[in-house]
């Protein structure tokens, strides 16, 4: 495969492990790191159009198959990390992490609080409109800037966007490269405190110190179609899971969290496989415990290894 001439880097083979919070996972048939944004525009331009594309954060929220991924894969770096508050508008390029951009805007008086202990970069946060403590990218939201597949640079409102819980309509392919969140006016030493205080009870109740990727499967009720800070969420996944005795369950190197049953968690020697495998396990117990089919929150991409296919 003839790939387009780049000004950043494009690696063939690229091994995809060391780039997710899980540590699994096949290499990228191509890796490609554009320098800036008219990069990136000009190789998805030039790029054979039957060449699958797959946009990757900092794979947070994400479990790569053993087999890896064809095409090509893209992934921002410094390039698309910068943070800007101008009034109460933060823009902030995709590959900015979450929780460096709720302290720059709290440092600034603007209210991204919730935005402090989600793992991850922007531009995964607005795919999967991210939210915590009952506030939601789609209550933040102003507007974004977009590479499409044919390379065309795009302005995208919410409208466009269709947030729901734990998504957005963004099209296959498309690539985010900056957005603009409105936060609330407060003051500097109140947000920081808030912070402080979420991520104490986050650190309290669930397994930062392991190899996960956050929660693992969507709460199944209570969320209406706007994913927006009045939804009600009835049910919790990491209940369902408890009640079908699945707290701390293991398949090879995978494990759910004995902290939190909702948490996936590499305890060092896990395949890609061990992990999804002991998902689907979880799945299939809840639903027969249950009656309830739980959702992966978590995003699983590429193909199978061989073996397992």
């Amino acid at each position: 495969m003839t790939l387009p001439q780049v000004r950043g880097s494009l690696v063939p083979g690229r091994a995809l492990s060391d780039l997710t919070w899980l540590r699994v996972g096949g290499p990228a048939e191509w890796l490609f790191q554009p320098e800036d944004s008219q990069d990136l525009a000009s190789f998805l331009a030039a790029l054979d159009p039957a060449v699958p594309v797959f946009p990757i954060g900092v794979g947070s929220n994400l479990i790569v198959r053993d087999g890896g991924i064809r095409g090509a894969v893209i992934r921002l770096g410094r390039g698309f990390n910068g943070i800007r508050v101008d009034g109460f508008h933060v823009h902030a390029g995709a590959a900015a992490l979450d929780t460096h951009v709720a302290r720059r805007a709290a440092a600034a008086g603007v209210d991204l609080t919730f935005l402090r202990t989600i793992p991850g970069a922007i531009g995964g946060a607005i795919r999967m409109n991210a939210g915590c403590y009952g506030s939601y990218i789609a209550d933040v939201f102003v507007e974004a800037q977009v590479i499409t597949r044919e390379g065309r640079q795009v302005t995208l409102r919410a409208e466009d966007l269709n947030f729901g819980y734990r998504l957005s309509d963004l099209p296959e392919g498309w690539v985010l490269t900056e957005a603009v969140l409105q936060g609330k006016p407060g003051r500097p030493e109140d947000l920081e405190a808030r912070m402080a205080d979420q991520i104490a009870r986050r650190d309290a109740s669930q397994p930062t110190g392991e190899r996960s990727a956050g929660s693992t499967f969507r709460n199944p009720s209570g969320a209406s179609s706007t994913g927006r800070a009045d939804d009600v969420h009835d049910l919790k996944a990491w209940r369902l899971i408890e009640r079908a005795g699945l707290r701390g369950a293991r398949l090879g190197g995978a494990q759910m969290s004995e902290k939190h049953a909702n948490f996936l968690i590499n305890t060092g020697c896990a395949t890609a496989a061990d992990l999804e495998g002991l998902g689907e396990l979880v799945r299939k117990r809840v639903f027969q415990d249950s009656g309830i089919q739980l959702e992966w929150e978590i995003m699983r991409v590429g193909q199978s290894a061989p073996d397992n296919e």
